[in-house]
């Protein structure tokens, strides 16, 4: 299930996002956290099933919401959660916006695209 970010969770998704290749420097990872906080169109979700297992963050540009930060916890991975969260994640947004990765998770979500029309066949 999908929640959003709130400030008690700051830790659990520094985490998570550190696992994340351009998330690695300390510096660079507090300012993301920094942005989620405070820019009204950055919008960070955790996701939880029994424990909080992963993160997926996307920024709005006018109708459009890119998927900037996908991670998922690495003993939890190849579980399809990553998918669960992109799955989730378009139908909490559809409504409003084209929901769209940017460069960075382009080839998680288009891999998570393939998968998910091959298993409706």
């Amino acid at each position: 299930m999908l929640i959003r970010f709130k400030k008690s969770f700051e830790k659990i998704a520094m985490g998570l996002l550190s696992f994340m290749p351009e998330c690695k420097d300390v510096r660079r990872l507090q300012n993301t956290i920094q942005e989620y906080e405070q820019n009204p169109n950055w919008h960070l979700y955790l996701w939880k099933e029994e424990d909080i297992l992963g993160t997926v963050g996307v920024r709005i540009e006018g109708e459009v919401a890119y998927v900037q930060h996908v991670s998922v916890n690495p003993s939890h991975r190849n579980l399809g959660i990553g998918k669960k969260m992109i799955l989730a994640l378009q139908e909490q947004l559809e409504k409003e916006y084209q929901v769209r990765p940017d460069e960075t998770t382009e080839a998680f979500c288009e891999k998570c695209e393939m998968e998910s029309s091959s298993s409706k066949v």
